[in-house]
């Protein structure tokens, strides 16, 4: 009997001992914002190439090394070197060398308070500086031009070495933007600044808003609140109006493109030809289903031919510019998803199509470059599976594609201007980050970092990647799930899907713990299984895969979500009466979507910035999906949350930022609205002076607040 004692005794001294060794996870560790959040992002080494050589450099912020293969290291130029020389000509002091980036061999530059310094580091000197006011926006600079644009109270400027700043044009009324990206960042546009390849000219956009209506957000810290009013195209109203400038750097002269009527339409992936004779516009109508693709003369501005077209019975959505092959001023490719999947094409400028580079059921990510003669082009896809991302080239000759990386995993690639070496970051489901530089002849690899893991100690529960299929009976799903720590298979546990389900977001991935959210990762410490699934309109998939959603948004998306539900009750360790669903932006939607097509599943439901009724949704992203309301009034009728709130048995959260300028307040407060009506209660939180995301340190109370609702009621 005393030994009996003993025994049960060391057992739970060994077993409250092993719990004390698991660390546990707070949510300033898993929130960003919060205090602790960096410790757990793998660590990272900023390796790149030393302008168009095959050195390799690492920027440690405060000093940046040349770098061998064996990874020792020779300093190049520190800074305590380079704010010497900033203090020597009156500029205030760089705080990091972070911003660094490549002129040449010899140069480098970087932003410096209202400067452009680029810096000789073979010389150890500052080459040469160029200044702008120091209350400028959207600054671009070419290393090419030595001149630097600026937009300055909303005109368009150029300043250039040793010289006075220019003035490219006026905003000569209001509701005129230059210099900046237009048609709310869709279609791959991040900027509105074009530098021409040699720097003898600029390409640029303007844009007419005045003729939007002007949506009021409100600013509360004024004594007597105040309207803060931005111009918001909703979905069938009117649009605004883009054309396109060409400044000649040399003459001075501004040209426009005569790209015509009708105004409203979407002027996109502007690209300038070889010898700068050519800017090339993929043009897309309002109803986003037909797209030429247009040349204009550099020079003069007018049309001098329409290349290629296409049309879709969906949507044609361009994102990519054309790319000109090395040494050559007429062909160049193009990316298009006309086959069913995005591939790339090769075209000539005077007789259009030559070929399809590129076929097969997997789609191209990104492209890489040509090397040197043009005989290759190296890119990144989907071809050894939608979970990961490799590398390859393919022959423009026969169209032979060759595999270049080989690592499990989700890879991102740095190549050399020679394209015979590339830096390898990648991670996967085990692997936090791995950084390699790859041999691109041979593909042998010098290993350059390791991060190590950030959850040593923590025990979070195991991370597990699979498949099952959609609601057609035949397409397959990728899911993530993070079991509970301590996971026991005769328990029973709460579960928290985590949902976005919409277009341009694939969330499970063979990348670092699965791409599952670290805030996943903190509820599966509490005891939750944590589940997330990709449905049928996500991306990287191939049109009949993404564009199922057409006309019809949450119809397939939820259906899809609903085989999930499925699976994971005939899980044995699932409580199928403690589900739980969360989810931002098109997640909101999903959220409550999913709580009224289903009631009886789940318990608990979070929706952040949802969309209610996408005819208060902006035109170029929601007429893509869904058409006008005039053109598709059933389709916005059946994705309209806010006719079905009754249906709603669970307990739900409903959370928005009061000057979101993305889902407009609007969505949720008329969902509360009808919730009134419907003598349906829901609880609701603002965050009165935040935007379309919680950001810095009050997405920790967003987030505690969240957890804290699934932990009373689920």
């Amino acid at each position: 009997m005393k030994g009996t004692f003993s025994f049960i005794l060391v057992l739970m001294v060994h077993t409250l001992l092993c719990a004390q060794n698991q660390k546990e996870l707070t949510l300033e560790d898993v929130i960003s914002g919060g205090k602790n959040y960096t410790q757990f992002i793998p660590q990272y080494k900023s390796y790149s190439f030393m302008g168009d050589s095959e050195l390799l450099t690492l920027n440690q912020g405060d000093t940046l090394f040349l770098a061998d293969k064996e990874n020792s290291l020779q300093t190049i130029v520190s800074l305590t070197e380079l704010n010497t020389l900033l203090k020597e000509n009156n500029i205030k002091e760089a705080t990091s060398l972070r911003g660094i980036k490549w002129v040449s061999n010899d140069l480098i530059w970087l932003q410096v308070t209202n400067y452009i310094v680029v810096f000789n580091i073979t010389q150890k000197s500052i080459e040469y500086t160029i200044e702008y006011p120091a209350e400028s926006q959207f600054l671009s600079f070419s290393a090419k031009a030595k001149a630097v644009s600026y937009v300055l109270n909303n005109d368009l400027y150029l300043a250039k070495v040793n010289e006075e700043s220019v003035l490219i044009e006026k905003a000569d009324k209001e509701g005129v933007v230059l210099g900046q990206s237009v048609h709310r960042n869709e279609f791959g546009i991040d900027g509105g600044i074009f530098w021409s390849p040699k720097g003898n000219a600029l390409a640029f956009y303007r844009m007419d808003e005045s003729m939007v209506t002007d949506y009021p957000l409100v600013n509360i810290n004024e004594r007597v609140a105040t309207g803060e009013n931005i111009k918001y195209p909703m979905a069938g109203m009117k649009s605004h109006e883009v054309t396109i400038g060409v400044f000649d750097l040399n003459t001075g002269s501004l040209k426009y493109l005569q790209t015509g009527l009708p105004k409203e339409k979407y002027l996109t992936n502007v690209a300038w030809s070889t010898e700068e004779d050519l800017v090339l516009v993929a043009e897309l109508n309002r109803e986003q289903n037909h797209m030429v693709f247009n040349a204009y003369d550099a020079q003069k501005g007018d049309l001098v031919k329409t290349i290629f077209e296409e049309k879709s019975n969906t949507w044609v959505e361009p994102e990519n510019p054309a790319e000109f092959l090395p040494g050559s001023n007429k062909k160049f490719i193009w990316q298009s998803e006309r086959d069913g999947f995005n591939h790339i094409y090769l075209y000539d400028v005077e007789n259009g199509l030559i070929k399809q580079v590129t076929k097969g059921d997997w789609v191209v990510t990104k492209t890489l470059g040509f090397d040197k003669k043009g005989a290759y082009l190296f890119f990144e896809a989907t071809r050894d599976g939608v979970m990961n991302r490799h590398l390859y080239k393919v022959s423009m000759s026969n169209g032979k594609i060759y595999k270049l990386s080989h690592q499990d995993g989700y890879h991102s690639f740095t190549l050399s201007k020679s394209h015979k070496l590339a830096i390898d970051m990648y991670s996967n489901l085990s692997t936090p980050r791995e950084i390699q530089l790859l041999n691109l002849n041979n593909q042998k690899t010098n290993k350059l970092f390791s991060a190590p893991d950030p959850f040593e100690g923590y025990d979070f529960g195991e991370v597990k990647l699979g498949t099952i299929k959609a609601a057609d009976g035949h397409t397959n799903l990728n899911y993530r799930l993070v079991l509970p720590a301590d996971f026991d298979p005769d328990k029973k546990y709460p579960v928290v899907v985590y949902v976005y389900g919409g277009p341009h977001a694939q969330l499970v991935r063979n990348s670092w713990l699965g791409g599952a959210r670290y805030w996943q990762l903190y509820m599966a410490q509490q005891g939750y299984i944590c589940f997330t699934m990709d449905n049928r309109g996500t991306p990287d998939r191939g049109c009949e895969f993404e564009k199922v959603i057409h006309g019809e948004l949450g119809e397939h998306e939820a259906a899809d979500q609903f085989e999930g539900v499925k699976f994971l009750k005939s899980l044995p360790y699932v409580d199928e009466n403690r589900m739980g669903v969360h989810g931002w932006s098109f997640g909101g939607f999903m959220t409550i979507n999913l709580m009224e097509k289903y009631p009886e599943i789940f318990k608990v439901g979070v929706s952040g910035g949802p969309v209610t009724d996408w005819k208060y949704y902006e035109i170029m992203y929601g007429e893509r999906y869904m058409d006008t309301p005039q053109e598709n009034p059933d389709g916005y009728q059946k994705a309209n949350v806010n006719l079905r709130v009754e249906n709603i048995q669970g307990r739900l959260l409903v959370i928005h930022g009061a000057i979101d300028p993305t889902v407009v307040w609007q969505h949720s407060l008329v969902f509360i609205e009808q919730s009134i009506k419907k003598r349906k209660q829901i609880d609701y939180f603002v965050y009165p002076r935040h935007e379309h995301n919680v950001l810095g340190p009050d997405r920790v109370h967003l987030m505690e607040k969240v957890t804290q609702y699934f932990k009373d009621f689920l």
